[in-house]
């Protein structure tokens, strides 16, 4: 299923399809957050929806693969999506507990940074430099994606959530790495595998926390509203995986992960669209440099 790419063979299809991804990932995003508070806002919670959201999209997607008659993929690129989705679950694992710490705003800019660098560097290394605009840009990209995420000056992390930012990021990165090797697969196959992995890691965990759990400690149902806000999450979160798979077969890693990395632009903007939540002076100024970033990107 080649048609996304095809689409976009025209110009700076990279560029195109890595800030769809950013569109779409914030979206989602958005919707998970949404329906982890609506499940009572706790690790197992969150848990529970991204396995719910990744089961749903793994389902769609793997059987719209075998109804289009694609053969199962075999080999490395099959590893990799494996891989990349196990990556993603253990990064967003980390994640939630380090935003559960009280420093959201530095630990979604750290692990953001992190998810945009590490790709970044890998496809300059395999790939070549970007030319200068391109690399200002980048630099541009990255600078508004600390302004974004990083929350109010004189914010302090603790060295777990350090650590645990940290650790987010370089999954995040692996992760991005890993759709890149994966789609020689083709988009859907390439997503399914991802899913595979994500949706094997979660559930693992998921046991585990639930074996785990303090005796007498009641946790909240997950209710239907929990459940309609993880059904968006897989309508966009998929897209914007797809999207951004489709933009590394279209053209170069660095430049798709790094526009695909602005996707809290896109959560603050839905935030303050659905939840009248205004974006800070600091934000404002991180989605212009981000817009100018997308600019010097794409030329």
């Amino acid at each position: 299923m080649n048609f996304l790419t095809d689409l976009f063979t025209f110009g700076h299809a990279a560029a195109l399809l890595g800030c769809g991804s950013a569109l779409f990932w914030g979206g989602g995003d958005f919707y998970g957050g949404m329906g982890v508070r609506a499940a009572g806002g706790t690790m197992r919670a969150s848990l529970k929806v991204i396995l719910l959201a990744h089961a749903v999209s793994l389902v769609l997607i793997a059987g719209l693969a075998l109804t289009l008659n694609m053969p199962f993929p075999h080999g490395p690129a099959l590893y990799w999506g494996l891989a990349s989705g196990a990556a993603t679950a253990l990064g967003l694992m980390w994640f939630y507990v380090a935003l559960s710490e009280g420093h959201m705003g530095p630990a979604a800019a750290i692990s953001g940074l992190l998810s945009a660098g590490i790709p970044a560097f890998v496809g300059m290394l395999f790939q070549g430099a970007p030319g200068l605009l391109q690399g200002i840009g980048f630099v541009a990209a990255a600078a508004s994606i600390w302004l974004i995420a990083a929350g109010t000056p004189g914010d302090r992390v603790t060295r777990r959530t350090l650590t645990l930012s940290v650790l987010a990021g370089v999954s995040f990165g692996i992760y991005f790495i890993g759709l890149r090797m994966a789609n020689s697969i083709g988009v859907l196959w390439a997503m399914a595998a991802t899913r595979m992995g994500s949706v094997t890691v979660t559930s693992i965990a998921l046991t585990v926390m639930t074996l785990f759990a303090r005796a007498g400690v009641k946790e909240p149902s997950f209710n239907r509203r929990a459940v309609r806000f993880a059904m968006m999450t897989v309508l966009l979160d998929t897209a914007g995986n797809m999207m951004f798979i489709a933009a590394t077969r279209a053209g170069r890693l660095d430049v798709a992960a790094v526009l695909a990395s602005l996707y809290p632009a896109s959560t603050i903007l839905l935030a303050a669209w659905l939840l009248h939540e205004h974006p800070t002076a600091r934000q404002r100024w991180g989605m212009a440099l981000a817009l100018a970033a997308v600019v010097m990107i794409t030329l």
